[in-house]
């Protein structure tokens, strides 16, 4: 894959999940930010975000959302195809929610 094909994917991904984290905040803010992995600081900057903002940082040439599963055993409770795959969920959601907010400076 080229240089410029990955900036267009990157520039891509990053438009669909700005796009998609502010439609998520402005319908039910706290839900957002426990699914987004974000700060309320945070939040309320993307929800603030103009058309014209969101496409000069999907632009930027970074990815602005962050792979979240760091711990391995979140992971694989996630991907895992257990008999109780319900359980399996929840109990990766309860981990994660003990987590801490990184915010981005």
């Amino acid at each position: 894959m080229k240089l410029d094909e990955m900036l267009d994917e990157m520039r891509d991904v990053n438009l669909n999940y700005l796009m998609l984290a502010q439609n998520m905040i402005r319908h039910d803010k706290a839900t957002a930010v426990f699914r987004l992995g974000i700060s309320q600081d945070v939040a309320s900057l993307i929800e603030a975000l103009t058309p014209a903002q969101i496409l000069k940082l999907a632009a930027s040439g970074m990815l602005v959302s962050r792979f979240r599963f760091d711990d391995g055993v979140v992971l694989n409770m996630l991907t895992s195809y257990t008999r109780d795959r319900a359980l399996a969920q929840s109990h990766a959601a309860i981990l994660m929610a003990g987590q801490a907010v990184e915010a981005f400076a």
